[in-house]
């Protein structure tokens, strides 16, 4: 019950953001071209971001956990649509990817991209510190919140890299959340799960994007969900796949795997709006 209220919270606060977002007078301003050339908003992001870590909070279950989902979600969303609103100038967007940015700090230049980098970073350590760890020794306690610190932005960073056709970020995180979603501490996934679907269609019908701000809350709650239930070993292998698939992703194309790989292409396309629409 508690799960399925948490997934319904998430659903309500994000719609009721959309909607609000959309009818500010500034909203032109996160109004983009997507990969088709159609006219979308980034307004999905902070509404996703707003919905998922209000519904995170609520069904986290106790107070250091909802604090951890607060931190990552909040910031993690915030620094996002900063790198979504700054990094359209055209002197932020020559630095793509993590060596772009330090090839420019090296050169005298912060990006919005190094501050959304920094910013989900620290976000994921208080949010490790926060879930905390069982170990008795103070070197164990820290290894578990540096693990869980690097799941968090990890997972961030995982999902904003998939977010470059509609729904394809909405859909990872639904794989990757749904067993979170289930049994105890199931709370912070399901509010997460709730806001996201309740954006799906629009994202699918090309309405919105979720941007780096929707992107990155969304990973970084999971994240928190996933640390809060799990120890240190589960924690070091979700961070060594984190980490393989982010070093993987410097050298090859998401997108052209999936189009390459038929079962992955027909799940990438289910609902989406046909291109000649």
């Amino acid at each position: 019950m508690a799960t399925l209220r948490s997934f319904g919270a998430g659903a309500a606060v994000a719609r009721a953001a959309l909607a609000w977002i959309r009818r500010d007078q500034h909203a032109g301003v996160l109004e983009r071209t997507n990969f088709h050339g159609r006219t979308v908003t980034l307004a999905g992001g902070p509404a996703l971001a707003a919905g998922a870590t209000a519904a995170a909070a609520l069904g986290a279950g106790s107070g250091r956990l909802a604090a951890a989902a607060v931190t990552a979600g909040a910031v993690s969303g915030a620094v996002g649509l900063y790198d979504d609103i700054a990094g359209n100038r055209p002197e932020q967007k020559a630095a793509k990817g993590f060596a772009g940015h330090l090839g420019a700090l090296r050169e005298g230049r912060i990006t919005s991209g190094l501050v959304k980098i920094a910013g989900v970073g620290a976000a994921g350590l208080v949010a490790g510190a926060l879930v905390g760890s069982n170990r008795p020794s103070r070197l164990g306690r820290t290894t578990d919140v540096l693990l869980g610190a690097g799941v968090v932005a990890g997972l961030a960073n995982l999902v904003n890299l998939l977010d470059l056709r509609p729904g394809r970020a909405i859909k990872a995180g639904a794989i990757l959340g749904a067993p979170l979603a289930v049994g105890r501490r199931g709370g912070i996934a399901a509010g997460a799960l709730g806001a996201s679907a309740a954006l799906l269609p629009d994202d699918l019908g090309e309405e919105i994007m979720l941007g780096d701000a929707g992107a990155n809350a969304l990973g970084a709650l999971l994240g928190v969900a996933l640390i809060a239930r799990c120890g240190p070993g589960g924690r070091l292998a979700a961070l060594t796949v984190l980490g393989a698939l982010t070093a993987a992703s410097e050298k090859i194309s998401f997108t052209q795997v999936i189009n390459d790989t038929p079962w992955l292409r027909a799940l990438d396309e289910l609902g989406r709006r046909p291109p000649q629409a």
